[in-house]
C-alpha cells in the first residue's frame, strides 16, 4: 500500500499507546502511518458512570463515523469498550496478543482497611462495583471516571481506601502503583487487555494488511467473550463478566452475571478442545438466564410495553433492534442442539450424493470433521442460508431447493435410482424420506444432531409467539396451551405445524428472522 495509513484513536495517553504500537507493527511491515485523534462521548462526559450515559459506544462511534466519512483508514479500540455489534459496513480488522486480564486495586494507604467493617472504593464500573460487593457488601462504592492519569489522582485527592483499574492499562503506560493488589477473583470484562482494529469491510487491501498483526489465539478467546457478552444482550450498562484462556489445546471458559447491588452471583464455567467451542457462548448465556438471568436482566429497567411477543430462540441485540420500540419482547431458547460424534467411517469413502436440510446438520458433520477430510461429489440442500454455510464450510452445491420436498422431486427425477446419504436430526420431517423411498431411492440416513426440547412455562400473555421449527412449536405446546396469540413462523414448514393449533398464522416473507420480525412490526404497527 502507498498510501498513508492513517490511524483513528481517542487522545488519552493509554489510547495514544495503543495507537503506537499498532502504528510500529505496521511500520516494521513497510508502511507509513498517520496518527489522527479523535476524541469520544465516554472521553467529553465525565460527571456520570458509563451506565448511565444510555448508549453503547460510547468511546466508539465517533471514531466509526470518522472511518464512515473517510476521515481515517483504521481505527484502534480497547476491545472491551466496542459494542458486540459493530456499524455496517466496519469489521474487525485485527486483534493484537492481549496483555495482562486482571483487575486490581490501587491502594491509598495499606490493607488495614480490610479487617474494618466500613471502606470507600472508588470505581466507574457497574462489574467491578458489583463483585466487590458480592464480596464486601458492607464496604460504599464511589463513582470514579475519567482517563488513567485523572483517576490516579483523584485516588490520591479523596479520602476514599482504594481505586479499582484494568492492570494492562496502567502497566502499558508506566503508572502501575507499587502499593497494589491484584483482583484475581474479579472476573474481567469481556475482552479486557486486547487491543482491536476496526476498518472498513470493503477495504480488501488494508483488511490483509491489519490481518498480519492479528494474534488468532487472542481472537478466539475474546471472541467468546464477546460473543458471551452479546448472548446475555448486556453492554456497559450489565455487569457482566467473561474470560477465555487456551492451554494445551483446551479453552477454559468462565462468566458471569451481578445484579447491581452484587446480592446476586450467577456463574458459568466449562472446558472444552478448542475445535468444539462453536456453541459454548450460546450454551454458556443460555445456562445464566435459565437459572435466574433473565429477572437480572428484567429488573434493569425494561419499561412495560403496550404489545408483548415471545421468542422460542434468543434474539440478538441486532436483530432485536429491528423490532419497533414500542413492542416488548422476552425470549428463551426452546430447543436445544446437541452435535453428535460422527464415526469416521461413515465419511472414509467418497460418497456420491449428500443432502443437507438445515444448517445444524451442517454444523453438526462440520463439528466431527474439517472440510479436508469430506470427499461429497454431489452436495444438494434445502435453503440459501444452507446453501451459503455448505459452500463457505465444506464445497460446492450443486442444487438447491426451498423446501424438502421440491429437493425430494429434483432428485426423483436427476438420481434414480442411487444410493442418497441424508445428513440430519433426530426429528427430521418425514416428507423429503417417505418421497425418495416412494421412488426406489436408496436413503442412509445420518443423525448429526440432537434437538433437546427445554420449554418454559410461560407466566405471562403474550399477543405473539415466534416459531423458527416444528420442534420449536412442539416444544411450547409441551408446557403451555394456545389462546389468542399469533404465530409467527419462519417458514413454510413451521407454518403448516402452527395451522394444527393456531387460529392465525403468518409466515415470513423469506425464511430469515429479520424477515420474521418485520412481519411482527407489520402486523402489530
Amino acid at each position: 500500500m502507498k498510501k498513508i495509513i492513517r490511524i483513528g484513536t481517542r487522545s488519552s495517553e493509554l489510547a495514544l499507546w495503543q495507537a503506537d504500537t499498532v502504528s510500529n507493527q505496521l511500520q516494521y511491515l513497510g508502511h507509513d502511518t498517520e496518527i489522527v485523534k479523535i476524541d469520544s462521548i465516554g472521553d467529553a462526559v465525565l460527571n456520570k458512570p458509563l451506565y448511565e450515559l444510555g448508549t453503547t459506544g460510547v468511546f466508539t462511534k465517533n471514531l466509526d463515523v470518522a472511518l464512515l466519512n473517510d476521515k481515517i483508514d483504521i481505527a484502534v479500540h480497547s476491545l472491551k469498550d466496542v459494542p458486540t455489534v459493530l456499524p455496517k459496513g466496519i469489521v474487525q480488522a485485527a486483534v493484537l496478543k492481549r496483555g495482562l486480564h486482571h483487575d486490581i486495586l490501587a491502594l491509598k494507604t495499606d490493607e488495614e482497611f480490610f479487617t474494618r467493617k466500613k471502606a470507600v472504593i472508588a470505581t466507574g464500573s457497574l462489574r467491578r462495583k458489583a463483585q466487590w460487593l458480592h464480596r464486601f457488601p458492607h464496604h460504599e462504592i464511589t463513582g470514579l471516571r475519567g482517563n488513567v492519569n485523572t483517576r490516579l489522582r483523584k485516588l490520591k485527592e479523596n479520602d476514599w481506601n482504594g481505586a479499582i483499574f484494568a492492570m494492562a492499562g496502567l502497566k502499558r503506560i508506566g503508572l502501575l502503583p507499587d502499593n497494589l493488589l491484584k483482583l484475581d477473583w474479579m472476573i474481567p470484562a469481556p475482552a479486557q487487555g486486547a487491543v482491536m482494529i476496526a476498518a472498513l469491510e470493503k477495504d480488501k487491501e488494508l483488511l490483509e494488511i491489519c490481518a498480519e498483526l492479528n494474534d488468532k489465539e487472542t481472537e478466539i478467546c475474546v471472541g467468546v467473550e464477546r460473543d458471551f457478552l452479546n448472548k446475555l444482550e448486556g453492554g456497559c450498562s450489565a455487569p457482566i463478566g467473561a474470560l477465555a484462556m487456551i492451554k494445551d489445546e483446551e479453552l477454559k471458559f468462565k462468566g458471569a452475571l451481578f445484579s447491581d447491588d452484587g446480592e446476586q452471583k450467577i456463574e458459568f464455567s466449562k472446558t472444552v478442545p478448542v475445535n468444539h467451542i462453536s456453541d459454548l457462548a450460546s450454551f454458556a448465556a443460555n445456562y445464566i438466564l435459565d437459572r435466574g438471568g433473565k429477572k437480572i436482566m428484567r429488573k434493569k429497567g425494561e419499561v412495560e410495553k403496550e404489545i408483548n411477543i415471545f421468542s422460542t430462540k434468543n434474539l440478538s441485540i441486532a436483530q432485536k433492534s429491528i423490532l419497533n420500540q414500542n413492542i416488548g419482547t422476552d425470549m428463551s431458547d426452546f430447543i436445544t442442539i446437541r452435535f453428535n460424534r460422527i464415526k469416521a467411517a461413515v465419511v472414509k469413502q467418497p460418497i456420491k450424493h449428500v443432502i443437507f436440510t438445515s444448517q445444524n446438520a451442517v454444523e453438526g458433520i462440520t463439528d466431527s470433521f474439517m472440510a479436508s477430510e469430506l470427499n461429497f461429489d454431489n452436495i444438494y440442500c434445502v435453503g440459501r442460508r444452507t446453501k451459503r454455510l455448505i459452500e463457505r464450510k465444506i464445497g460446492k452445491v450443486a442444487h438447491v431447493e426451498n423446501s424438502a420436498a421440491k429437493l425430494a422431486e429434483y432428485l426423483v427425477d436427476h438420481i434414480k435410482k442411487e444410493e442418497i446419504t441424508y445428513f440430519c436430526g433426530n426429528k427430521r420431517r418425514d416428507e423429503l424420506p417417505g418421497i425418495l423411498k416412494r421412488n426406489g431411492i436408496s436413503l442412509h440416513e445420518v443423525i448429526t444432531y440432537q434437538t433437546i426440547l427445554t420449554p418454559d412455562q410461560l407466566t405471562k400473555k403474550y399477543q405473539g409467539l415466534l416459531f423458527f421449527s416444528p420442534s420449536g412449536i412442539e416444544s411450547y405446546l409441551t408446557k403451555n396451551s394456545v389462546d389468542q396469540e399469533v404465530a409467527f413462523c419462519i417458514g413454510a414448514t413451521t407454518a403448516k405445524e402452527a395451522q394444527k393449533h393456531f387460529k392465525t398464522v403468518v409466515e415470513a416473507k423469506q425464511p430469515s428472522v429479520d424477515s420474521l420480525l418485520n412481519e411482527v412490526n407489520s402486523y402489530f404497527i
